[in-house]
């Protein structure tokens, strides 16, 4: 199925049903349908080809969601570009994937501007919501183009999109997924997930990145997708009610501010169905606290951008036990592989690990990326031994649940002993005080490397470093517990909301010397 096709299914179901809106402003099935027909035939009066790049640079916004069906309605491939990246990186991420064609919202102008001439592959330069030097309006550039009829297109590799990778440091990767690997995305949320007639979706996660995807079974389904664009936890919570939402996509981040909002316990939320979490480990507790003051709905779903998605997924139902108790233990699980992926714990030398047993977390099947554009060597490095390498270590428990203890990399060495950086930051999280924490190895004369801890701390609360070393040794031993912890007021994050652990460590290090102090 192209892109398109998931919109397609929605608009049999009725053109007249509610497609997208934002703040009082509602377009039917009909009318996108209809909007994506005529920029589709405008792309290729343009001169897009098939397989050309278009690339799509905007906050959350109605007409840039229906351009990227457009883009797979002209047989194109939907190259989506992050606003809050730097200039240079997405520079590069232009250049990489070659775009042709460029969507963009005016408050990106300035952006835009700057890089504008150092690509010279990028042709047309469409804003789609007013007036700016150096590029036609999206208005008069329909216009122009004219609404004929579209030529049925699409790539002879199945290439639907190509995605930057979230990566910190080092070039970008182009991440190049089909319509295959969407389709078992979509496929794999329909099957997993409590679904009904109609959802009615609340986009506030970036429309860029998995709230994107997770548009996809919705429309399918003939749901309806309300757009914020902006993140605004009141208003998040008002919408619920005023659409009657049944399904959301939230980071823990934003989940833990929806805890502390005080209109959390008014707010009737009895329409959700699924309240989707990810991107990033939660803290247990709080988790056992959005399951019962939000209610049974949350479901965590694991993936990477290489796999979108649906890697593993803990449905709302896993989280509880038969009785109808909270599975406290299996809170920390990222849920059981997926039927339409295979899952694997492999050790550095290639050999597939026993249940119980920690590596290297590997997957294959059809929701697994084509490979990394133009970069063969990247390719080959994470398809080694058959099996497409995750990056991040783990195990399978005898029930088949996943448990993510680590990004690879985030291991420290200490007295001749693995310390899984995760394992130590969920102990962390469990003390009522903490809100947030980072673990780092840094150097250490003694031990190699010494655990470190950067933390913050809930509103109104408080902590000695002394106090959570302390009860941290309680929960999993002396030898993982951290030597120091710093109280921080805030963690570097990269665009997309990943803690920045390169500049927690590089930060620690220059401050090693002054123990619990504030950045």
């Amino acid at each position: 199925m192209r892109l398109s096709d998931y919109l397609d299914k929605g608009v049999s179901l009725g053109r007249d049903a509610p497609c997208l809106t934002i703040d009082d402003r509602t377009r039917s099935y009909g009318e996108v349908y209809d909007d994506t027909v005529r920029i589709a035939s405008a792309l290729q009066h343009t001169g897009i080809d098939t397989g050309d790049r278009v690339a799509v640079l905007s906050a959350n916004d109605p007409l840039a969601l229906t351009c990227v069906f457009a883009i797979s309605r002209a047989g194109a491939v939907w190259c989506p570009i992050n606003p809050r990246n730097e200039a240079d990186e997405n520079r590069q991420l232009f250049d990489l994937f070659g775009c042709r064609f460029l969507f963009f919202q005016s408050a990106f102008a300035e952006l835009v501007a700057r890089i504008r001439d150092q690509l010279p592959q990028l042709e047309w330069i469409v804003c789609l919501d007013g007036e700016v030097p150096g590029a036609l309006s999206y208005e008069q550039w329909l216009t122009e183009q004219g609404s004929g009829s579209v030529v049925d297109r699409r790539p002879a590799d199945g290439l639907c999109m190509i995605a930057g990778t979230g990566g910190t440091t080092g070039r970008p990767k182009g991440v190049r997924l089909t319509e295959e690997n969407m389709m078992t995305s979509t496929a794999t949320a329909l099957m997993s997930y409590p679904f009904g007639e109609r959802p009615q979706y609340l986009a506030l996660a970036p429309l860029t990145h998995s709230a994107g995807v997770l548009t996809f079974p919705v429309l399918s389904l003939g749901g309806h997708v309300v757009v914020m664009p902006a993140p605004d936890v009141g208003k998040f919570l008002s919408l619920i009610e005023q659409h009657g939402i049944t399904h959301a996509f939230l980071p823990p981040t934003v989940i833990y501010g929806v805890l502390d909002h005080p209109d959390l316990d008014g707010t009737d939320l009895s329409s959700l169905r699924c309240l989707w979490y990810g991107a990033a480990p939660m803290s247990p507790t709080r988790l056992e606290e959005a399951l019962t003051r939000i209610g049974p709905v949350l479901g965590q779903l694991f993936g990477q951008t290489e796999a979108p998605n649906m890697i593993a997924t803990l449905a709302p139902a896993d989280h509880f036990r038969s009785d109808g108790s909270i599975a406290v233990e299996r809170l920390t699980s990222a849920g059981k592989p997926t039927p339409l992926t295979t899952v694997a714990i492999m050790n550095d030398e290639g050999a597939l690990l026993g249940r119980g047993e920690r590596g290297e977390i590997v997957v294959r099947g059809p929701l697994v990326m084509q490979g990394y554009h133009e970069n063969p060597d990247a390719t080959a490095e994470v398809g080694a031994h058959g099996w497409h390498h995750t990056g991040d270590i783990g195990y399978l428990d005898d029930d088949g649940y996943l448990y993510v203890v680590d990004r690879a990399k985030d291991m420290i060495i200490t007295g001749g002993f693995n310390v899984y950086s995760a394992e130590v930051e969920q102990a962390l999280l469990s003390h009522p005080s903490v809100k947030e924490s980072a673990v780092v190895g840094l150097p250490d004369a003694k031990w190699g490397e010494r655990v470190t801890a950067a933390v913050l701390l809930r509103p109104g609360r408080e902590a000695s470093t002394e106090e959570l070393i302390d009860f941290v040794k309680a929960r999993i031993g002396s030898i993982k517990a951290p030597k120091q912890i710093q109280i921080w007021i805030d963690l570097p994050r990269s665009k997309v909301g990943k803690v920045l652990k390169t500049e927690v460590r590089t930060t620690m290090s220059l401050s090693a010397s002054s123990k619990g102090s504030t950045p």
